[in-house]
């Protein structure tokens, strides 16, 4: 019990470390407001195809969703997910532990199953095209702040309901999100009326994204930003 507590708090402090270090560079003006999302690129964890990077050490794990393509052999291109004991299932091959490999490895015995009863030199490709270990980080003035996992497409209003909605102390015109893209810290920020009124685009969002709520009145880290900024439709490196 002391120990979960000692990593919540040693968490807490990280995550407020770096959203303090944000909201500073953007309170000295270097975030814009967004109204359309046609320039927002993703960050650089998720690929051109959509799907996500991550490290390249991830081992599989329960829920991930796996896609396979096996050369001349379309009858077992797939897309599977990994079920609660670790297993996947293929034709031909039957069930087979996926969880706690890379993909990688996981290619190998697929690819060698396949050898030993069914093809020579086969070629098998396999990637997740959704992963569980997927996270975004909510905080500031919303009711449930913290790190949440991503289970498929999420937009900027749906993460906001994942972390319990806003506050009574939230500041709707002061909606951040932080980002790495090609390998610059980049920020954004969006109003949440203009989304919720159809106003503005409902931007995505993706795995490594941290949103910040921030909060209203005198409490507020972007009051004099929010007053002069222009809108702008990208995200601004600083």
């Amino acid at each position: 019990m002391m120990l979960r507590a000692l990593a919540c708090v040693v968490m807490a402090f990280a995550l407020a470390s770096c959203a303090g270090d944000g909201m500073r560079d953007v309170r000295e003006g270097r975030a814009k407001m967004v109204e359309t999302t046609e320039t927002l690129g993703p960050p650089d964890t998720t690929r051109p195809d959509g799907t996500y990077e991550g490290i390249s050490d991830y081992r599989v794990g329960p829920q991930d969703v796996i896609s396979i393509e096996v050369f001349n052999l379309s009858e077992l291109n797939r897309t599977v997910r990994v079920n609660s004991k670790g297993m996947i299932s293929l034709p031909l091959l039957g069930p087979i532990r996926a969880a706690g490999k890379t993909v990688p490895e996981l290619e190998a015995e697929v690819t060698a199953m396949l050898e030993k009863d069914f093809l020579q030199n086969p070629q098998v490709t396999m990637f997740v095209s959704q992963y569980t270990s997927q996270r975004i980080t909510i905080e500031g003035a919303v009711r449930s702040p913290g790190i949440f996992p991503l289970s498929g497409k999420t937009t900027l209003l749906q993460a906001i309901v994942i972390a319990g909605g806003v506050n009574e102390y939230a500041n709707p015109r002061g909606i951040i999100i932080f980002r790495v893209i090609d390998g610059k810290r980049m920020a954004a920020v969006f109003d949440l009326r203009m989304i919720r009124g159809g106003n503005a685009e409902d931007p995505q969002v993706f795995g490594d994204d941290l949103i910040v709520v921030d909060e209203s009145g005198s409490k507020s880290a972007f009051r004099d930003l929010l007053r002069t900024m222009p809108v702008v439709g990208m995200f601004t490196a600083f």
